[in-house]
């Protein structure tokens, strides 16, 4: 068992650690019936209960969602945690009126957009909300793919929209080389802006990352936008000035004490001409443009570094592990108090569940599985 600290809201914090590696294959339908069952009939009770609010802070706590995957019945030892969870969840509350879940696992997360403006018009929501809506949804992917480049390419997207306007980003990426899964949470309530450090919850095993979302990384993101609203020719220069063997030999042997960043080995130039006819006036409008990605932010950030002197973080934003297990009782959770919330909120969702006493049962028995022994000596 590896545990590690993270300082949080002036409490430490102790998490265990599950990884999520690919497992694959689907749910089984028979198994993903009840998972749907049982999802819908624990969020209709904590809707009734808490409200719309603080259905979606619940619902986007990383200790509480990885319970919630367990109680379902899904395996916690895998990737599909988070992708089955959440399709079960969209399934479960696409007849509510409140709360509805947009998006998905691969070429469904492409329909988003789409489904926002489905669901905005069933609950008839100001254009303007669906726009901010559709924004949101945007930008958390944006900056997962792009702005914060750990390794992990996004797969999945989903966005939990209540009647209020509010949300909840639920998204998830996979790490090629070994196959191993990151999940990101993003809140609306918890959320100052998209680019200074905006997720709820970032988990997975910690890896080198550039984090342009840092409050490290102020002058690099500061820096990259005058380098584009300037004129091009003079980014050519620059970009010509780092390929020239008199200032080094190999794209990471300027300086041996900076960290390696993997260098596009071309810039589009027609984007960089976009952003500069657009002028953004922050970083955020910057990489909001269309055509923005990991390769231009990633060169601009190198630029930034090597000839300006202002680097980007280095340090992963990652927040917790994966912080509940499952039906071997591993990992366990230490933060007891987090922990015994997430057992009250899913033992009463169950209780009062319309469902049948062998489904409830069986719910319960599962949620015991996945706690601590006096813990689950209460549940």
């Amino acid at each position: 068992m590896l545990l590690y600290s993270h300082a949080h809201k002036n409490m430490m914090k102790r998490t265990g650690v599950a990884s999520l590696p690919l497992h694959p294959g689907k749910a089984p339908r028979w198994l993903f019936g009840r998972m749907v069952k049982l999802a819908g009939a624990i969020s209709e009770v904590m809707i009734e209960e808490y409200g719309r609010k603080r259905f979606l802070q619940t619902i986007s706590d990383p200790f509480w969602f990885q319970a919630f995957s367990c109680v379902l019945g899904f395996d916690w030892h895998s990737s599909g945690t988070t992708t089955v969870t959440c399709g079960a969840l969209k399934e479960a509350l696409a007849q509510k009126s409140e709360i509805r879940v947009a998006g998905g696992k691969g070429r469904v997360s492409n329909k988003a957009l789409e489904e926002i403006e489905k669901i905005g018009e069933d609950m008839g929501l100001r254009e303007s909300t669906v726009n901010s809506l559709k924004y949101a949804s945007r930008m958390a992917a944006k900056v997962d793919n792009a702005a914060l480049q750990d390794g992990y390419s996004l797969y999945h997207h989903v966005i939990i929209i209540s009647e209020d306007g509010d949300w909840a980003v639920i998204q998830q990426g996979m790490n090629a080389d070994y196959r191993y899964a990151r999940r990101y949470h993003w809140l609306s309530d918890a959320l100052n802006n998209f680019i200074e450090e905006p997720h709820s919850a970032i988990l997975g095993r910690k890896e080198r990352a550039m984090d342009m979302t840092s409050k490290k990384s102020e002058e690099a993101r500061e820096l990259s936008v005058d380098i584009v609203k300037d004129n091009p020719r003079n980014l050519i220069r620059d970009w010509e000035r780092l390929k020239k063997p008199l200032c080094q030999t190999t794209l990471d042997g300027w300086n041996k004490n900076i960290p390696y960043l993997d260098m596009p080995r071309r810039i589009n130039w027609n984007v960089i001409k976009g952003i500069y006819e657009f002028q953004p006036k922050n970083y955020e409008e910057m990489l909001s443009i269309k055509g923005v990605g990991p390769a231009t932010v990633r060169a601009l950030a190198y630029i930034s570094e090597l000839i300006y002197g202002a680097p980007p973080s280095w340090e992963d934003p990652i927040k917790y592990s994966f912080a509940v297990g499952g039906k071997d009782g591993v990992p366990y959770p230490v933060d007891r108090k987090a922990m015994d919330e997430v057992t009250m909120i899913i033992k009463q969702g169950i209780e009062e569940a319309k469902l049948g006493k062998d489904e409830k049962l069986k719910a319960i028995r599962r949620m015991k599985k996945i706690l601590p022994d006096e813990i689950a000596s209460h549940a």
